[in-house]
Protein backbone atom coordinates (compact mmCIF):
# COMPACT_ATOMS: atom_id res chain seq x y z
CA UNK A 1 0.00 0.00 0.00
CA UNK A 2 2.86 2.40 0.80
CA UNK A 3 4.43 1.77 -2.60
CA UNK A 4 1.11 2.65 -4.26
CA UNK A 5 0.75 5.79 -2.12
CA UNK A 6 4.30 6.84 -3.08
CA UNK A 7 3.29 6.64 -6.74
CA UNK A 8 0.23 8.77 -6.00
CA UNK A 9 2.30 11.47 -4.31
CA UNK A 10 5.71 11.47 -5.99
CA UNK A 11 8.43 13.28 -4.13
CA UNK A 12 6.48 13.49 -0.88
CA UNK A 13 7.02 10.38 1.26
CA UNK A 14 5.35 12.00 4.27
CA UNK A 15 2.14 12.55 2.33
CA UNK A 16 2.30 8.93 1.15
CA UNK A 17 2.57 7.79 4.77
CA UNK A 18 -0.38 10.00 5.70
CA UNK A 19 -2.42 8.52 2.85
CA UNK A 20 -1.67 4.96 3.99
CA UNK A 21 -2.44 5.85 7.59
CA UNK A 22 -5.78 7.45 6.70
CA UNK A 23 -6.63 4.54 4.37
CA UNK A 24 -6.00 2.03 7.14
CA UNK A 25 -8.05 4.10 9.57
CA UNK A 26 -10.98 4.17 7.15
CA UNK A 27 -10.63 0.42 6.58
CA UNK A 28 -10.69 -0.16 10.32
CA UNK A 29 -13.76 2.08 10.72
CA UNK A 30 -15.52 0.29 7.85
CA UNK A 31 -14.58 -3.21 9.04
CA UNK A 32 -18.23 -3.93 9.91
CA UNK A 33 -19.17 -3.48 6.25
CA UNK A 34 -16.73 -6.19 5.24
CA UNK A 35 -17.45 -8.52 8.15
CA UNK A 36 -19.48 -11.58 7.35
CA UNK A 37 -21.10 -14.07 9.67
CA UNK A 38 -19.16 -15.06 12.77
CA UNK A 39 -16.87 -12.05 12.39
CA UNK A 40 -15.01 -13.37 9.33
CA UNK A 41 -14.54 -11.29 6.22
CA UNK A 42 -16.99 -12.11 3.47
CA UNK A 43 -15.21 -9.95 0.91
CA UNK A 44 -12.49 -11.64 -1.06
CA UNK A 45 -8.96 -10.27 -0.92
CA UNK A 46 -9.17 -8.76 -4.42
CA UNK A 47 -12.29 -6.79 -3.54
CA UNK A 48 -10.76 -5.50 -0.32
CA UNK A 49 -7.49 -4.56 -2.06
CA UNK A 50 -9.40 -2.71 -4.79
CA UNK A 51 -11.39 -0.85 -2.15
CA UNK A 52 -8.22 0.12 -0.26
CA UNK A 53 -6.55 1.35 -3.45
CA UNK A 54 -9.62 3.41 -4.35
CA UNK A 55 -9.69 5.01 -0.91
CA UNK A 56 -5.96 5.80 -1.16
CA UNK A 57 -6.38 7.31 -4.63
CA UNK A 58 -9.31 9.46 -3.46
CA UNK A 59 -7.30 10.69 -0.48
CA UNK A 60 -4.40 11.62 -2.78
CA UNK A 61 -6.75 13.52 -5.10
CA UNK A 62 -8.30 15.35 -2.14
CA UNK A 63 -4.83 16.32 -0.90
CA UNK A 64 -3.90 17.70 -4.32
CA UNK A 65 -7.12 19.72 -4.41
CA UNK A 66 -6.38 21.17 -1.00
CA UNK A 67 -2.91 22.17 -2.18
CA UNK A 68 -4.37 24.00 -5.17
CA UNK A 69 -7.04 25.91 -3.25
CA UNK A 70 -6.40 29.54 -2.36
CA UNK A 71 -8.06 30.84 0.81
CA UNK A 72 -10.36 33.81 0.34
CA UNK A 73 -8.58 37.05 1.13
CA UNK A 74 -5.17 36.01 -0.17
CA UNK A 75 -4.20 37.62 -3.44
CA UNK A 76 -2.34 35.20 -5.73
CA UNK A 77 1.02 36.39 -7.08
CA UNK A 78 -0.22 36.11 -10.67
CA UNK A 79 -2.98 38.59 -9.87
CA UNK A 80 -0.45 41.01 -8.40
CA UNK A 81 1.64 40.78 -11.59
CA UNK A 82 -1.44 41.52 -13.66
CA UNK A 83 -2.11 44.55 -11.46
CA UNK A 84 1.34 45.88 -12.26
CA UNK A 85 0.68 45.35 -15.97
CA UNK A 86 -2.70 47.00 -16.20
CA UNK A 87 -4.90 47.21 -13.17
CA UNK A 88 -8.15 46.72 -15.08
CA UNK A 89 -8.02 42.98 -14.37
CA UNK A 90 -7.73 43.66 -10.63
CA UNK A 91 -10.73 45.98 -10.71
CA UNK A 92 -12.74 43.33 -12.58
CA UNK A 93 -11.67 40.72 -10.05
CA UNK A 94 -12.85 42.92 -7.16
CA UNK A 95 -16.19 43.55 -8.87
CA UNK A 96 -16.58 39.83 -9.53
CA UNK A 97 -15.71 39.00 -5.94
CA UNK A 98 -18.29 41.48 -4.62
CA UNK A 99 -20.91 40.00 -6.96
CA UNK A 100 -20.14 36.47 -5.72
CA UNK A 101 -20.37 37.53 -2.06
CA UNK A 102 -23.71 39.26 -2.71
CA UNK A 103 -25.04 36.22 -4.55
CA UNK A 104 -23.93 33.93 -1.71
CA UNK A 105 -25.72 36.19 0.79
CA UNK A 106 -28.95 35.81 -1.18
CA UNK A 107 -28.84 32.01 -0.91
CA UNK A 108 -30.66 30.27 1.90
CA UNK A 109 -28.41 29.48 4.87
CA UNK A 110 -28.75 25.74 4.14
CA UNK A 111 -27.51 26.12 0.56
CA UNK A 112 -24.83 28.64 1.50
CA UNK A 113 -23.42 26.38 4.26
CA UNK A 114 -23.11 23.45 1.88
CA UNK A 115 -21.41 25.54 -0.82
CA UNK A 116 -18.97 26.98 1.69
CA UNK A 117 -18.01 23.53 2.96
CA UNK A 118 -17.73 21.88 -0.46
CA UNK A 119 -16.36 24.63 -2.70
CA UNK A 120 -14.69 27.21 -0.48
CA UNK A 121 -13.29 24.88 2.20
CA UNK A 122 -12.68 22.18 -0.43
CA UNK A 123 -14.16 19.39 1.64
CA UNK A 124 -15.50 16.21 0.15
CA UNK A 125 -19.27 15.80 0.09
CA UNK A 126 -18.95 13.05 2.70
CA UNK A 127 -16.93 15.30 5.03
CA UNK A 128 -19.39 18.16 4.55
CA UNK A 129 -22.29 15.81 5.28
CA UNK A 130 -20.59 14.62 8.46
CA UNK A 131 -19.82 18.16 9.64
CA UNK A 132 -23.31 19.44 8.86
CA UNK A 133 -25.02 16.34 10.26
CA UNK A 134 -26.98 15.59 7.08
CA UNK A 135 -26.93 12.71 4.58
CA UNK A 136 -24.45 12.80 1.69
CA UNK A 137 -27.32 12.79 -0.83
CA UNK A 138 -28.71 15.94 0.78
CA UNK A 139 -25.33 17.63 0.37
CA UNK A 140 -25.26 16.68 -3.33
CA UNK A 141 -28.80 17.97 -3.82
CA UNK A 142 -28.17 21.26 -2.01
CA UNK A 143 -24.95 21.86 -3.94
CA UNK A 144 -26.82 21.26 -7.20
CA UNK A 145 -29.65 23.66 -6.35
CA UNK A 146 -27.32 26.28 -4.85
CA UNK A 147 -25.15 26.32 -7.97
CA UNK A 148 -28.27 26.54 -10.15
CA UNK A 149 -29.48 29.52 -8.08
CA UNK A 150 -26.08 31.23 -8.41
CA UNK A 151 -26.03 30.58 -12.15
CA UNK A 152 -29.48 32.08 -12.56
CA UNK A 153 -28.51 35.07 -10.39
CA UNK A 154 -25.46 35.78 -12.55
CA UNK A 155 -27.42 35.35 -15.79
CA UNK A 156 -29.97 37.92 -14.60
CA UNK A 157 -27.19 40.31 -13.55
CA UNK A 158 -25.39 39.83 -16.88
CA UNK A 159 -28.61 40.47 -18.82
CA UNK A 160 -29.19 43.66 -16.82
CA UNK A 161 -25.65 44.87 -17.58
CA UNK A 162 -26.07 44.16 -21.28
CA UNK A 163 -29.33 46.13 -21.47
Amino acid sequence: MLRYANRLSPGDPHRAEDIVQETMLRAWLAADEFAGEEGGFHADDDHLAAWLHTVARNLAVDARRRDRSVPIGIVPAALLHRAADGGADVADAVVNRVAVVRALCRLSPLHRDVLIHVHLCDRSRADAAHLLGIPKGTVKSRVHYALAALRSEFEVAHAAEAA
